[in-house]
């Protein structure tokens, strides 16, 4: 009975401090991809949709179990943030009762308590928000899921040798490889489950049921089967990495400063576990190098936490917690840069299960050596998980919607360019287009943008009516790269900038250095169209559209070609192109202000 009722009492805490999720929308960061312009997965579970998670490798994934769970989702409450986050909860809250049932089971009857208050620690510590309301963490709870059954599996399988159980590690471990890679170091943990709590290797100590201890050989060898899955995800994973161009390179984060990471990284970490402030969904990486000093400490405090629990191993939990804690977190400290981060909050959803197995049960021994009243420990306990639960059920209003969250992280993070990057997209879809061109001019101020993010933001500043500024940035492409492609939009871009200043011999230079790189783009194809119409020449001008139209056979290109037929005096082949448009427009009215607009920058009025 005691069981159920914490099991029940874990759920509705978690539940209770995790409300907060029900007012949240999704987030341009991931959500996008993952679900809201994610036409497949929209579409809801079907063949076509489990062929394509099989086989993609979308944003540098491969995880088919996650986008099929999305699928799921789609299909329940299409794209109602509220179905798709709550999702995420209930599967976060299944994790810390299938925590608290593992750590009973292995530990003894004994443990409840403690038991009860490491998944308690799991279920509400703030660092573990960002892996519940943000919708494309979806795998993290999902792999997680997978990896506690297949503990329990293991568990059973190692008391009672039934080959079936062992089948069972090996589903569940795969299932979990195919959420997320983050859990490839299972078979590692499980060698630690051997040690602690399940003392099959070494000398015996544990309970009379526990089993009978074995060779530390005979434990690696009984393991192959899941090392050879863990190594096959391993090379999917960075296949699918290289295909999605997020491993960054030597040239871009040098060995010395990855290695400065992980020591100041690890640091980080503990200092989140203990003390969770300042949480963010992005912390920058802070350069090439750290300070000495920095990178000296943290190794000496990493070193000396590492001996102190070798110095106490006869206490199994300590060694067992510390290297559950560092262990789990070598696929994602940084050996292997992925992305911008230096570190991130959902990377620690399985590393700090170890810290907090570890400093319960130490504390449990110290208060049974010192004869502490457990209702004294039971207290502290309790303080102690309310507070996380206050501090998690806070966090979780920064989550709500993105111009909220990338404030938030600018107040808790220094030189934040993709706080400062995200922001300005908020901004923009919003239609504050000030605001939005100084967070984009702040975050390139502290980056180094490639050239083709450097056009995106020229793109921006023309549609907001910034032509001279969009010029700038077209320049600083063409500076930043010799791959024709980008060149040749940057000359479109420009051409566009200068064609809206009134300056069109300058846009004339522009498109001709466009066309010259790419003679299908499209857009100098429709300038120098606007161009010929400006110069009162309606049949060079139908040339130019009608080349611009077998590109790219969209409503405004047939407008704008109809347009030029009829200035031109041909009304017949106007009216076809016409017909033309009406036959592959999805908005005819939108079609016709596009091309209205396009006619405004050549000084000509609309059709």
């Amino acid at each position: 009975m005691r069981v159920v009722i914490s099991c029940l009492l874990l759920v509705a805490a978690t539940l209770a401090f995790y409300n907060p999720i029900i007012h949240n929308q999704f987030i341009d960061f991931d959500d996008s991809s993952y679900i809201l312009k994610n036409v497949q997965v929209q579409r809801g579970l079907n063949w076509d949709t489990v062929k394509w998670s099989f086989t993609t490798f979308r944003d540098g994934n491969w995880h088919p179990l996650t986008w099929l769970s999305h699928a799921l989702d789609c299909q329940l409450f299409r794209l109602n943030p509220v179905g798709h986050h709550y999702t995420n909860l209930l599967l976060h809250a299944a994790n810390a009762v299938l925590l608290f049932l593992l750590l009973r089971r292995a530990t003894g009857t004994g443990s409840i308590w403690p038991s009860l208050v490491v998944a308690a620690l799991f279920a509400l510590h703030p660092v573990n928000v960002e892996s519940v309301a943000w919708a494309a963490e979806r795998k993290n709870v999902l792999s997680m899921l997978f990896f506690l059954l297949a503990l329990h599996a293991y568990d059973r399988y190692a008391r009672t040798g039934g080959r079936y159980l062992y089948l069972l590690v090996t589903v569940f471990f795969a299932l979990g490889l195919m959420a997320k890679a983050q859990i490839v170091t299972l078979p590692f943990v499980l060698l630690l489950w051997d040690y602690w709590p399940l003392q099959r290797m070494g000398a015996p100590g544990g309970s009379p049921e526990a089993p009978a201890p074995r060779p530390l050989s005979l434990l690696v060898w009984e393991k192959t089967p899941l090392f050879m899955l863990a190594a096959a995800d391993s090379v999917v994973t960075v296949i699918a990495q290289r295909a999605g161009n997020t491993v960054r390179t030597f040239s871009e984060v040098s060995g010395s400063a990855r290695l400065e990471n992980v020591f100041a990284s690890y640091v980080r970490y503990l200092e989140k576990a203990f003390w969770p402030a300042q949480l963010a969904p992005m912390y920058p990486r802070p350069g090439n190098s750290l300070p000495l000093w920095q990178v000296v400490g943290a190794a000496a405090l990493l070193l000396f936490l590492t001996v102190l629990v070798l110095r106490w191993r006869d206490r199994r939990y300590l060694p067992v917690g510390w290297f559950w804690f560092l262990g789990t977190l070598v696929p994602m400290i940084g050996i292997i840069t992925v992305g911008e981060q230096a570190m991130a909050d959902r990377y620690a959803y399985i590393p700090f299960i170890g810290l907090f197995v570890a400093v319960v049960w130490g504390l449990r021994a110290l208060a049974s050596e010192h004869r502490i009243p457990t209702v004294w420990l039971a207290g502290a306990a309790l303080v102690v998980v309310f507070t996380l639960g206050c501090l998690t059920y806070r966090q979780l209003g920064f989550w709500r919607d993105d111009e909220t969250l990338w404030r938030y992280t600018l107040t808790v993070t220094e030189r934040n360019y993709m706080a400062h990057n995200n922001l300005a997209i908020a901004l923009a879809k919003q239609g504050r287009s000030d605001e939005a061109v100084f967070q984009f001019r702040t975050a390139k101020a502290l980056h180094k943008y490639p050239a083709n993010q450097i056009l995106a933001l020229a793109f921006y500043e023309l549609r907001v009516g910034h032509p001279q500024d969009a010029i700038e940035e077209c320049d600083s492409a063409l500076r930043a790269s010799a791959d024709p492609k980008i060149q040749a939009v940057a000359w479109s871009e420009r051409g566009h900038a200068h064609l809206l200043l009134r300056q069109y011999d300058q846009a004339a230079e522009s498109y001709q250095n466009a066309l010259r790189l790419s003679p299908e783009d499209g857009m100098a194809l429709i300038g120098s169209g606007l161009l010929a119409l400006h110069e009162g020449r309606p049949e060079v001008a139908v040339t130019w559209f009608a080349r611009a139209a077998k590109v790219d056979p969209s409503d405004v290109n047939f407008l704008l070609l109809a347009d030029a037929f009829r200035r031109a005096g041909r009304a017949a082949e106007a009216q076809a192109a016409f017909a033309q448009a009406q036959k592959v427009s999805h908005d005819l009215r939108q079609g016709q202000i596009a091309a209205g607009q396009f006619l405004s920058f050549a000084g000509l009025p609309a059709p």
